[in-house]
């Protein structure tokens, strides 16, 4: 039986007991904000958001983020919250209110100046600013003081995600050790050489082994983590079922591979993509040469400058596509309060305009950088009318946009050129799987993008689809409600070791330590 949204909502209904689904994230799932004087809404891009929205349109609940739009106060009630979407309302989003100085150390300092570059190994250094830390404790508490307000003393499932909220868990448990509280932690795990640098590292494994499930996307970055625990603590750690007990409190450890709603790149496309397509090719004059995409937030971990640097090589190995493709790289500007952030959107505009002299002539230019956020109507056309897709994380998670371009794939054509550091790699084998720091690598994947026949296009990407499509977003969810869900059921927390027998991913669940190539 297929996975969708009205099995989901089945899923919720009768796994969860009553209980109420609370969803804690970073990250508002819609915004309002003035524009010309009037207010206005729409839903951010980003993975996670997009991801999670339609989760909870099918479960209903609460949605606990921080309200970042310059409008949102004014269309919530006393509490912050709202009912959304804002057009046909099927869940609550309550909003947090941060200050200036708890926003720029809570989420530019810690969250993205520690544990991202801590979390990614891609050679960029953390810092350690104990005012960070101070501000990231002080908003851990205030969200889990609106989750206690919207938990109102009854039955109820936390939902965790990301690194924002390491401290969350064990803030919950020490004020209602009823609730059940489960974690997504969207990036990667690193090594326990590399996590136990930070000076904070014990107080933030102890946070996050408050939760009674704890997932990641990948086998190898749950090894990370409980490896991690063996080496901090003097704990019970269980290889045969993969959990970790401390203080006599079990927390499960497990794999759980996010994925995209496969019906949305059809809603995004409409009737009128053709016609769409038309007018974006005369407005960037790109004829009907073959485009390869890029797509992406400016972060980096994203691998822009290593796959711009693809396209030059590519040029250099192969003159006789001098004019006959483009490469299109949309570049959405991301933390630019971060000095690393800013310079990196310096370093690839230099990038493009070295490349674009080098070998652009008067009607036709290499590479087109748009260097704004696109919404997800734009990018799913980019997606369809691609010849192929690059995704070159250094380092990820997941990378959710591979995903989404083989969803928009309803021609079975196109091709995914995919870095094998993105935890997308290991579900979509039938992708172009590179090494993003091999230049080499790089442009020989964009090459056989330009010139696989249609026949092997259409063997790779009807793999793929099959993958995306059967697990999709409504499959993570439920897999996780059901597995969360016994808990909901049964107050007996020493009956953790129940897991699910139908999980799509039991068979890459290992109950030893997994041999596995070593991420950059």
């Amino acid at each position: 039986m297929a996975w969708n949204r009205e099995r989901l909502e089945h899923v919720a209904q009768t796994r969860l007991g009553g209980a109420k689904l609370i969803v804690v994230a970073n990250h508002e799932p819609y915004i309002h904000r003035y524009e010309n004087g009037e207010i206005e809404w729409f839903r951010p891009a980003g993975g996670l958001t997009t991801a999670l929205d339609p989760v909870m349109r099918a479960c209903g609940g609460i949605w606990v983020a921080h309200g970042s739009g310059d409008a949102d106060q004014e269309v919530t009630d006393e509490f912050g919250r709202i009912g959304v979407p804002p057009d046909d309302p099927q869940y609550t989003l309550r909003r947090v209110w941060l200050n200036k100085r708890e926003e720029e150390n809570y989420y530019y300092g810690f969250s993205n100046s520690t544990l991202w570059p801590l979390c990614h190994q891609v050679y960029c250094r953390p810092t350690f600013e104990p005012k960070h830390w101070e501000d990231y404790k002080l908003v851990n508490q205030k969200f889990a003081d609106a989750v206690l307000e919207e938990a109102e003393g009854g039955p109820a499932l936390v939902f965790v995600q990301d690194y924002h909220f390491a401290l969350l868990p064990q803030m919950l448990k020490q004020k209602r050790p009823d609730l059940v509280v489960a974690m997504f932690w969207h990036i990667p795990w690193p090594n326990p050489e590399t996590f136990r640098v930070c000076p904070w590292a014990n107080e933030l494994l102890q946070g996050m082994l408050g939760n009674d499930l704890l997932s990641f996307h990948v086998q190898h970055h749950c090894n990370n983590f409980l490896e991690t625990v063996d080496r901090s603590f003097e704990s019970k750690i269980e290889y045969d079922r993969f959990a970790a007990t401390l203080q006599g409190h079990t927390t499960l450890v497990r794999p759980h591979p996010i994925s995209v709603d496969p019906e949305l790149a059809e809603e995004y496309l409409g009737d009128d993509w053709r016609a769409r397509e038309n007018r974006l090719r005369k407005k960037l004059r790109l004829r009907n040469r073959p485009l390869l995409v890029g797509v992406d937030r400016i972060d980096y971990t994203k691998g822009i400058p290593e796959r711009l640097r693809g396209v030059d090589r590519l040029l250099e190995k192969h003159p006789e596509l001098l004019g006959e493709f483009h490469f299109l790289q949309v570049g959405a500007p991301s933390r630019t309060h971060l000095d690393s952030y800013r310079q990196l959107g310096d370093d690839v505009q230099l990038l493009v305009d070295q490349i674009n002299w080098k070998y652009g002539s008067g009607d036709w230019q290499p590479i087109i950088f748009v260097d704004k956020t696109q919404s997800a109507k734009d990018v799913t056309l980019l997606y369809r009318i691609a010849a192929g897709c690059v995704v070159s994380s250094l380092h990820d998670g997941m990378n959710l946009v591979a995903k989404e371009f083989v969803a928009s794939r309803m021609d079975e054509k196109g091709v995914l050129i995919l870095s094998k550091f993105a935890g997308a790699a290991w579900e979509l084998e039938d992708a172009i799987q590179i090494n993003p720091f091999d230049v080499d690598q790089m442009s020989e994947g964009m090459f056989q993008a330009l010139t696989m026949s249609d026949t092997e296009q259409q063997r790779r990407m009807r793999r793929m689809r099959r993958q995306v499509l059967d697990n999709n977003i409504y499959r993570w969810a439920g897999m996780l409600l059901s597995e969360v869900g016994k808990l909901v059921d049964t107050d007996v927390l020493d009956e953790l070791d129940e897991s699910i027998a139908d999980s799509p991913f039991t068979s890459e669940f290992s109950p030893s330590m997994v041999s596995e190539e070593e991420w950059v």
